[in-house]
């Protein structure tokens, strides 16, 4: 069977690890993760784009990666992975997920110690063996069972960015309480807006950094101080985070801010990019590579101003095309949270939702929105209480009343979300559809199917006239569920062609469509939707990872049908044949 792009940048990860592992050159590692990166990244399906000798356009993917992809895609394996298994053995990779476990270190424990799995390290370090390694003792022992069960309880090794990000702005806010600080930042991933998260990596300016790292390293919910010092300290939090705190003089607030943003392949771009004009840059200062001087920025807009080019969001910072479009000007004005002013997808009591039509529309009216969609499941999602067409009906007449009642302060339309069945078949005739103002249709079951028989059903929805929306169009649950194997290039020109709209969820444990897709949907024409899925207020308010994840995929206001004036939404719709 054909790998997907997931499991093939799998292997790349896998090929990053060992060849570190053996101590290869470190452009020789950085060239597997960056491909694997890309890999995961790209929207379009390899086997496709290498059928079209189009691999190569992949950002980081050059003639010999490119022959690697063809070789697994062809014989599901790579000579170079058989051999680097041959000599590492894959369990020892899993060891490098635990804290304060490197390349180094595991090389020493296979080698030296015959450990190959965790498990043998958590029963090697509860016995006491780990001790008879040269610069292991009790402590090392210790930090490695509490480095385990941390890994143990993050699952996957990384965090919901709807986890880590109002735990990173807690802990921030917490430490600007002192008059020390002066101002601060999350930065790394999460400011990347990443779905999932490593560590949580903030910075502060300061002049007095002690205080501040004390009040770090002593917060109520510090597990384990990793590393304690004048200008970084590390913690571990007791949900098994890590967290990296640095404190910096303000001059040098830019430099470091940038710097600790990532991605690793954007900074390794410009870095090449100041070297070339003989300017080394690190996380401190520009320095001038001939006389030893130093430049220092203390905003971001000062070091990409040395390059001659504007500031670049920091989600889009990943090294997909963004330097170039910033020097030549072309970089998109993206959407922001205050363009969006409608929420087409919602739930109330009439299905799984925990608040009645008119309670729900006065909370969004309370945040701003102008206009909103109640789309409550259809009858085939029974746990969901989805709606037979009677009770579709009856909510109707609710919908309208409430509607009237909101004389204008804000419009209330009704919808439905229906379920695309297992067999493809859609919950509600067209003459029920004719009668809703706008229809969402989605995938909850069986989402496991093989890639034909499930993108077949996708495509049955998008065909049909009267959908104008699908909803969270992969399924994927993060981090619990892997998004369904969909054939991506279909559902996308099959979208073009009959002018549906796809859906941004903004529920951080969905992010769906994911950044890279969201990408490709907007340079094809394809509009967009970011909405909240709400089944409370509370969940209106999680908008803002919709649009970070739409910043991430280059999209610009125009392309997202929420943004647009009411009048324009409805002319849209009754195209649609509303």
């Amino acid at each position: 069977m054909t790998l997907t792009n997931r499991e093939i940048a799998r292997i790349f990860d896998n090929i990053a690890d060992m060849l570190e592992i053996k101590g290869e050159i470190v452009h020789r590692v950085l060239s597997y993760r960056r491909a694997a990166e890309a890999i995961r990244e790209t929207p379009q399906d390899l086997q496709t784009l290498a059928a079209e000798g189009q691999l190569q356009t992949i950002p980081g993917i050059g003639k010999t990666l490119a022959e690697k992809i063809e070789e697994l895609l062809e014989r599901g394996t790579v000579d170079l992975y058989e051999r680097l298994k041959a000599e590492i053995p894959l369990g020892v990779l899993d060891i490098l997920h635990i804290s304060g476990v490197g390349p180094k270190r595991a090389k020493r424990l296979w080698q030296e110690l015959g450990i190959t799995s965790i498990e043998q390290l958590e029963e090697a370090a509860k016995a006491g063996k780990l001790r008879a390694m040269s610069g292991m003792g009790a402590k090392s022992e210790q930090r490695i069972l509490e480095g385990i069960e941390a890994l143990r309880r993050q699952q996957t090794g990384r965090t919901p960015l709807g986890i880590a990000y109002p735990l990173a702005q807690e802990i921030l806010e917490y430490l600007l309480e002192l008059d020390e600080a002066k101002f601060g930042s999350v930065a790394g991933s999460i400011r990347r807006a990443r779905p999932t998260i490593g560590d949580i990596d903030l910075l502060i300016a300061s002049d007095d950094p002690d205080p501040i790292m004390e009040r770090f390293v002593t917060m109520s919910n510090v597990a384990q101080v990793l590393d304690h010092g004048p200008s970084k300290s590390s913690v571990q939090l007791h949900n098994g985070m890590q967290v990296d705190l640095r404190v910096l003089p303000e001059a040098r607030w830019g430099t470091a801010l940038h710097h600790f943003t990532g991605s690793q392949a954007h900074n390794i771009h410009i870095r090449e990019l100041f070297l070339k004009r003989g300017l080394s840059l690190n996380e401190f200062s520009l320095t001038r590579v001939e006389s030893g001087e130093e430049i220092l920025c203390a905003t971001e807009e000062e070091v990409f101003s040395h390059l001659g080019m504007p500031y670049i969001p920091p989600e889009i910072r990943e090294d997909w095309g963004e330097i170039e479009a910033a020097l030549e000007g072309r970089l998109p004005k993206l959407i922001t949270l205050e363009d969006i002013h409608a929420d087409l997808h919602m739930h109330t009591t009439w299905s799984d939702g925990t608040l009645s039509i008119e309670q729900m529309a006065q909370a969004a009216y309370e945040r701003g929105r102008k206009f909103i969609v109640i789309c409550d499941h259809s009858y085939s999602l029974g746990v969901a209480n989805g709606l037979t067409v009677e009770r579709l009906m009856a909510q109707q007449e609710e919908i309208r009343r409430v509607d009237a009642k909101m004389n204008g302060k804000i419009r209330v339309f009704h919808g439905t979300e229906m379920e695309i069945n297992a067999d493809g078949t859609l919950d509600f005739p067209d003459e029920v559809l004719e009668k809703l103002d706008f229809v969402v249709a989605s995938l909850h079951m069986s989402l496991r199917q093989p890639r034909e028989q499930i993108t077949a059903r996708l495509l049955n929805a998008i065909n049909n006239p009267h959908v104008d929306l699908i909803g969270h169009p992969r399924g994927q649950l993060i981090p619990n569920r892997e998004p369904a194997d969909l054939d991506m290039d279909a559902v996308f020109e099959a979208a073009k062609a009959s002018g549906i709209a796809l859906e941004i969820n903004a529920n951080p444990h969905r992010l769906d469509l994911e950044a890279q897709y969201a990408r490709r949907a907007v340079e094809m024409g394809i509009p967009l939707a970011i909405n909240t899925d709400a089944h409370r207020a509370s969940e209106m308010d999680l908008l803002f990872y919709g649009v970070m994840t739409a910043r991430r995929g280059w999209v610009e206001a125009p392309s997202v049908l929420n943004t647009w004036p009411l009048e324009r939404f409805l002319e849209w719709t009754h195209q649609r044949g509303r």
